[in-house]
């Protein structure tokens, strides 16, 4: 068997992260890679998984269970219907397996963390396409990956105020 790649993407349901995974549907997957959808959730989150997996993320949930309301739900995570059906076409047409993994925290240290923890041979990030003044103020969460990432760093750039 053909073992593919370990490509993790960051997904936080934005237009621009769903940008990222179709860009990446069409460019970057291959058949037998295994497509982690990384969630990173508030640090102020109080819900019983965070108290459970905080320290080290989730388990690798499947795309069978977070179809699932209620183990979405379990992670504060909503899943929508393009999403899903975009990564039930990949999975069923090239064979990839698609799983989830959720982290609590800063978004920018965590996709840092999960490159290593998941053992990533790439990662991708949708960019939000803050100006100069906003990305001074706040922080670019793709300037800080792609600076300290351990993998190689595909950043997919959003179209401001259209669908991406």
């Amino acid at each position: 068997m053909v073992k593919g790649r370990i490509l993790g993407l960051g997904m936080d349901y934005s237009p621009t992260s769903k940008a990222a995974l179709r860009w990446a549907i069409d460019n970057l997957i291959q058949s037998a890679d295994h497509l982690i959808l990384i969630h990173v959730r508030s640090a102020k989150s109080d819900s019983d998984q965070k108290k459970l997996w905080g320290d080290s993320g989730s388990p690798l949930i499947p795309l069978e269970e977070l179809r699932h309301t209620t183990v979405s739900k379990q992670y504060g995570l909503n899943p929508d219907a393009e999403v899903l059906d975009l990564l039930d076409t990949v999975s069923r047409t090239k064979g990839v397996k698609v799983t989830c993994k959720v982290y609590w925290g800063d978004p920018r240290e965590k996709l840092c963390d999960a490159v290593d923890d998941l053992k990533l041979n790439s990662l991708l990030v949708g960019s939000r396409g803050l100006g100069t003044l906003k990305r001074v103020l706040l922080g670019s969460v793709s300037n800080y990956v792609v600076m300290n990432a351990t993998c190689p760093v595909t950043v997919i750039k959003g179209t401001q105020g259209s669908k991406p």
